[in-house]
Order: C-alpha cells, then structure tokens, then sequence
C-alpha cells in the first residue's frame, strides 16, 4: 500500500507512514512520520478469518509472547498467548503493536524529531482514539480488512472498546478485561501523582533529560505508586505480611531499613527504569484520563449505540484500580445500548494484575468465547 514503508529487526517488524504529516489526531494536529513496532505470531488462513488484535496495557510493548524456545525474551503475556494456549498460535494469526506515545520502536516522546532531536514533551498530547486509528493504518498497511477478534486488558481494555467503537464493522469480538468506560477521579488522582513524582524530578528538566541523567527516582517512585493499586491488600498480606528484610532493631537507627514490601516496591521502581521512558509514562497516562466517549460522541449511549461485536467483558473480584462496582456499572451501560455482551467475574486475589497471571482462571472464560466466535 502506497505510504507504508516496511522493515524488520529480528522478530520486531516495523511499518512508517504519515510521512508529510498527514495523520490528523484527535487534537485537530497533524503529525508524522510514525513508526509503529509490531510482532506476529502464527499464520493467517485461507479464509482471512483467524486474525486476531492484541493491545497492551501501560507499560506493555509488542511483545506479547515468545517467537520459539530459541527467543530468549519471554512476551507479557506468555502464559496466555503460544502453540495450544488460550491464543492459540497453531489456530490464530496474532498481531500486537507498540502503541502512538510508547518508547518500545513505535514512535513516542524519545524518538528523533526531524531537527534531530528527541521530542521530548514537543510531542503532541495523544488519546486512546489516536493509539486505535494508528493501530487502524498498520492493519490497512498490512491489507487486513477484518479481525476476529480484538482483546485487550487495563489501557488495552479501553483500546478494544475504542475499537469496538470506532469501527464497530471491522471485527468479530471484543475482549475487555479490566477496564471500565471511563476513569473515575480517583483513578485519574493517582495517575496525576504519578505524573508529578516524574515532574518533580531535577533530573526530568522539563522532559529534555535525553542524552543526560534520567529522571530515574521520579519514574521509580510513580511505578511503586502504580503497583499499589495493581495488587490487592489480601495479595500483599499472603506476600509480605509485616516481614521486614532488617532486624527490627534497625529500623530505630535509620529510615533505610525496609519492611518486605517496601523492598518489593523498590525493586519494581527500577526494574521500570531499565526499560522505560519517563515521558510515555506521563504520556500514556494522560491518554487514560482522556479515554471519554461522552466527548467524543455527545453520549455514551450513541457511541455504545454503535457496538456491532459481540462483546467478552471480565472484571477482577479483587480490583482495587478498576473496582467491580466500576466494571458493574460498564456492564450495565453496555448491556442497556443493546451490546452483545458476555460478563463474567473472575474471583481472585491477585487484584487488578490477575489478568497477567492466572492464565488457568481465565482460560475457560475466554476460550468459551473465542469458541462462540467461531461459530
């Protein structure tokens, strides 16, 4: 397809387009060239009828699974995706892409401008909408007209419901897990504090940090944040309970003793910093604030109004992020405009990141609805 240019690096494709800045976001701005990395898996069928849409949730890239037993790098979802597994490679074409804003090959705050310099916070202010249309011009590039089926958890949960949205003709299904219509305040609260530990950084010097001391304790301090709200209090007790790492005699001497928790935040603070970027955190999170039909569409009625796929929606007993009272009240929204929708509710203790983990609760759920899709 004229204006996409294809490469590859190892297992990470890469496609560019928009190279006279003609991709309008939902700003108004137009933009460009973007790059977007993404990974397959699998092979397409005759029929063209077994391609299905992996998103990512925040700090998520395009590798959703391993390649082969010789990649050495195990995907983010690797207990889900794989010969014989729930998204079965030896039965499915799976395509998952680093979305607009990530600093995982698709083009983001930390990618070059043309003056040769990294964007930086020049970057334009993306939404939800605007990860999906790139999304979107990728599957064109790729002449891909129809999927089977979109899935998504957390912000990939709000990526498939734009899909299913603004494209309600272009699949089969939709998968949401974990993800309401809307973020309440308090989630857009802690995503503001998150925002501001990076902010306040010395080292984030207004995001030109490129080249330079990263913003590490800022990125460090708004991961710790977020892995609070990912995991449940029965988890962290069954996990940590009151266990501290130093004798309780130290903790008189100095406030660098450490409870096991604390530990266990401090480690997943860096463990983000090795691989992530400080802008695309704030970027990324601001593009959840936004995700909101009502101004998009006038109401949330017309935008539901326009859901064709059927609709796979799973919320998390133990959520503390995306409580269930939110996930309820999604279903009901849902359900009212006339979706197609299939709800369950997996009990677990893992709270808001069980959806990466217990691979064997989610299986029956959504293996039963891949099946109803393929009637």
């Amino acid at each position: 397809m004229q204006d996409c240019f294809f490469y590859e690096e190892g297992y990470k494709k890469y496609v560019r387009f928009a190279q006279n800045k003609d991709f309008k976001l939902e700003s108004g701005k137009y933009f460009g060239p973007i790059d977007v990395a993404y990974e397959t898996y699998g092979t397409i069928n005759d029929k063209k009828n077994n391609i299905i849409l992996i998103t990512h949730a925040l700090t998520g890239d395009s590798h959703v699974a391993k390649h082969s037993e010789e990649d050495e790098k195990l995907g983010w979802w690797d207990k889900f995706v794989g010969p014989g597994k729930i998204f079965d490679t030896n039965k499915y074409f799976i395509i998952c892409s680093n979305v607009l804003g990530g600093c995982q090959g698709t083009t983001g705050p930390s990618s070059i401008s043309e003056d040769g310099k990294p964007y930086g916070i020049r970057f334009p202010i993306i939404t939800i909408k605007d990860m999906v249309n790139v999304q979107k011009k990728l599957l064109d590039c790729l002449n891909i007209e129809h999927i089977h089926c979109v899935v998504g958890g957390s912000m990939g949960g709000m990526q498939a419901l734009e899909w299913a949205v603004s494209y309600p003709d272009f699949m089969d299904g939709v998968i949401n897990i974990a993800s309401p219509l809307r973020l309440n305040p308090q989630s857009i609260a802690f995503n503001e504090v998150m925002r501001r530990a990076i902010m306040s950084d010395p080292n984030w010097k207004n995001g030109d940090y490129y080249g330079d001391d990263i913003p590490q304790n800022g990125l460090s301090i708004a991961r710790m944040i977020g892995m609070i709200t990912y995991q449940s209090d029965v988890l962290m007790e069954k996990k940590f309970n009151r266990r501290t790492k130093d004798p309780i005699e130290t903790f008189f001497d100095s406030f660098n003793t450490e409870f096991e928790v604390e530990s266990y935040l401090h480690y997943q603070g860096l463990k983000l910093v090795q691989r992530f970027d400080a802008n695309t955190y704030l970027y990324l999170t601001r593009a959840m604030d936004l995700f909101d039909f009502e101004r998009e569409y006038g109401s949330i009625e017309n935008a539901l109004k326009r859901i064709k796929a059927k609709f796979l929606l799973v919320a998390i007993t133990s959520d503390i992020l995306f409580p269930l009272s939110q996930m309820r009240q999604t279903r009901d929204e849902l359900l009212k405009y006339g979706v197609k929708l299939y709800y369950n509710e997996i009990e677990s203790d893992y709270g808001h990141d069980s959806f990466l983990v217990e691979d064997n609760k989610f299986r029956p759920i959504l293996s039963d609805f891949l099946d109803e899709l393929d009637k």
